[in-house]
């Protein structure tokens, strides 16, 4: 289901933004965060389950053509709407910006789970405009579930407003999680807390998107989420749903969480001082 989009005053169509030094409207990265997710969408439902092309990324799993094609998708749109931004994406280099802005991509987040035709994958796009981030949203092509936050605007799924749960006691809790690839150095670490909160939690799950972790710990699917050695493209869109979801997001150190963190706890706030305890770096 496309999200729905809130009805404004009647107006010319929005043209590319030319100013470098103020904001474009959040209803236009709105609008083009979304279409770029739908057209990322299209892609891979049109590579599911199909033969793909693989390589392995070392330490960073794997990536397929349909991960370059999803990518060509949102960019092509992203470009053309607001030139000026730069860009910040998983599968090639980065790109300065001409302003303050950038988007913030991940094509395919979950490609271990697309590879192997495991139906939790997602489109994750970020909008940051001078550090901080003012729009995401994150897609789930299969479900065709849109999660979309506006900074101060609060988080909708599929254009219905989503929170965080109620969830006041880690042992009626369902807590999500995920492992790094460079499991040499931190597996030892992540099975540690993930046993711990096993023995108290209702349940933990392991999806394999942190991106759609994010976007259900958002909508109270999930009352809490944790994970190290995640990149920016992971997080930046799911970590503002959460929090305009009403959730709360820090590093492992309970301090606000930033892109340039390693270490990402996002809760329904209540639970959120007792799982730092269990997860957290003493």
């Amino acid at each position: 289901m496309r999200q729905k989009r809130q009805k404004a005053a009647p107006s010319k169509r929005v043209q590319p933004s030319r100013s470098l030094g103020m904001r474009p409207p959040l209803n236009r990265m709105r609008d083009l965060i979304l279409d770029a997710a739908e057209a990322a969408g299209k892609v891979l439902r049109r590579h599911y389950r199909s033969k793909l092309r693989i390589s392995e990324k070392p330490g960073a799993g794997l990536v397929t053509n349909a991960d370059f094609e999803a990518q060509d998708a949102v960019v092509k749109i992203l470009r053309k709407g607001i030139p000026q931004f730069g860009f910040l994406t998983e599968e090639a280099k980065p790109e300065q910006a001409q302003c303050p802005g950038r988007w913030i991509i991940d094509p395919l987040d979950g490609t271990t789970n697309f590879v192997h035709g495991f139906p939790m994958f997602c489109v994750s796009i970020a909008a940051e405009w001078d550090g901080e981030i003012v729009a995401g949203t994150i897609y789930h092509p299969i479900l065709d579930e849109s999660y979309l936050a506006l900074k101060g605007k609060g988080a909708t799924r599929n254009g219905r407003k989503i929170q965080t749960s109620s969830t006041s006691k880690i042992k009626n809790s369902l807590l999500t999680t995920g492992f790094t690839y460079q499991k040499e150095k931190l597996l030892h670490k992540e099975m540690n807390a993930f046993e711990k909160l096993s023995g108290v939690a209702r349940a933990v799950r392991r999806p394999g998107s942190a991106a759609l972790d994010l976007a259900y710990t958002a909508a109270g699917v999930f009352d809490a989420f944790w994970e190290r050695n995640l990149s920016p493209w992971d997080v930046a869109a799911g970590s503002l749903i959460v929090q305009e979801a009403g959730g709360k997001v820090t590093n492992f150190r309970g301090e606000p969480f930033h892109l340039e963190d390693r270490t990402l706890l996002a809760s329904n706030s209540t639970l959120h001082a007792a799982l730092l305890h269990e997860v957290g770096e003493k």
